[in-house]
């Protein structure tokens, strides 16, 4: 099954190559191991294979949400340039850090969270990826159990040893299109990934 695209530099097709010769037989599907491969690409770390979670159709809302134009938002500034190329690329959403919209975070709480609670009340149905923050990730869960609003997707991959294997966890109850990674690995890279992968995919 052809996975390329001319969206991706050579050397990266080389080592997607290399990435596939050792991960050889695996029962991911074509959908989610263009993901896990875009990730391990990213971390040169094969475990992911085994800790990405996908919910039930999650990479078809998130690739419905990028073909409509859905807002992307971010935790944090890397993410936003470790995708901007590409959804220019591709379908041009408009791409949105929470911490650039908190230049003081409100009393109690992280500049990320703060920005990330000023995205949500604008942008409800927006496509989240958050590769670096958990507060930022339990406080767009907590705006979730209050709302009946569901958004494109959430890519929920903090990385870290505070609060983060909780606001995934908060996450995974939580009845919305999400891709997540299990326990403390993930970050920014990871996030930024899974992002390009999908929009590769709906490319495609």
């Amino acid at each position: 099954m052809n996975l390329t695209s001319n969206l991706n530099h050579p050397i990266v097709e080389q080592s997607f190559a290399i990435i596939d010769r050792e991960v050889g037989e695996h029962d991911l599907g074509f959908q989610k191991y263009a993901i896990a491969r875009r990730v391990i690409h990213a971390t040169a770390d094969f475990e992911y294979l085994n800790l990405l979670r996908f919910s039930p159709q999650a990479i078809e809302s998130g690739i419905a949400g990028l073909k409509k134009g859905l807002p992307i938002v971010t935790d944090v500034t890397m993410v936003k340039q470790g995708i901007c190329n590409l959804v220019a690329k591709t379908f041009n959403n408009p791409v949105i850090a929470a911490i650039e919209q908190a230049s003081i975070a409100d009393p109690g709480k992280t500049r990320t969270e703060t920005g990330l609670i000023r995205c949500w009340e604008q942008y409800p149905q927006a496509i989240y990826v958050i590769g670096n923050a958990p507060t930022a990730l339990l406080a767009l869960c907590q705006q979730l159990s209050n709302s009946t609003t569901i958004p494109g997707l959430i890519i929920g991959v903090p990385v870290g040893f505070v609060s983060v294997t909780e606001a995934k966890q908060t996450l995974a109850k939580l009845n919305v299109p999400q891709i997540r990674v299990e326990g403390r690995k993930g970050g920014s890279p990871v996030a930024a990934s899974i992002l390009n992968a999908l929009l590769v995919l709906a490319t495609q």
